[in-house]
């Protein structure tokens, strides 16, 4: 589309055609012609490139911006809460609380990654587990699962 507008922007300049020529020839209404050539007149060619939507303004400055990244590099417990994973609930609260400000927990992922952070998910773990003993079962079978496994594919036959 912003192809098409470009194209009729070049095509309005150069004057060779009415706009209802250079409408039947892309395709489009007369009305858009028109509009094409106020913007033309006004901004140039330029005027008709495809423009990004504004969006609104952040709900926190830039200094408490900062302050919201410095709370979240100290974690989750130094803030109050009961574990040390931060959720999108979590943080939804913690800037309600310091800084009286409404977020939706869908926005904030945009939020936090502009801050510099990215999602994690922690891998399960089962409570019970010991360390020593699966750090000694990696040590000792794995590496002699990783050749039993190895041999077998060595030794399989494709057909």
């Amino acid at each position: 589309m912003e192809e098409r507008r470009l194209e009729g922007g070049r095509l309005l300049k150069t004057g060779k055609l009415s706009q209802a020529e250079i409408a039947r020839h892309l395709g489009v209404s007369r009305a858009t012609v028109s509009n094409w050539a106020k913007t033309v007149e006004a901004k140039g060619i330029r005027g008709l490139r495809k423009k990004k939507a504004a969006g609104s303004s952040s709900k926190l400055n830039a200094q408490q911006k900062q302050k919201l990244k410095y709370m979240l590099d100290r974690g989750a417990l130094a803030n109050g809460f009961p574990t040390d994973r931060w959720t999108l609930e979590r943080v939804r609260q913690l800037i309600q609380q310091k800084f009286e400000v409404a977020y939706h927990p869908n926005y904030l992922n945009r939020l936090l990654r502009k801050l510099g952070f990215s999602p994690q998910k922690p891998l399960p773990q089962a409570i019970e587990q010991e360390q020593e003993l699966v750090q000694a079962w990696l040590q000792k079978d794995w590496s002699r699962i990783k050749k039993v496994a190895a041999a077998r594919r060595r030794n399989r036959v494709l057909g």
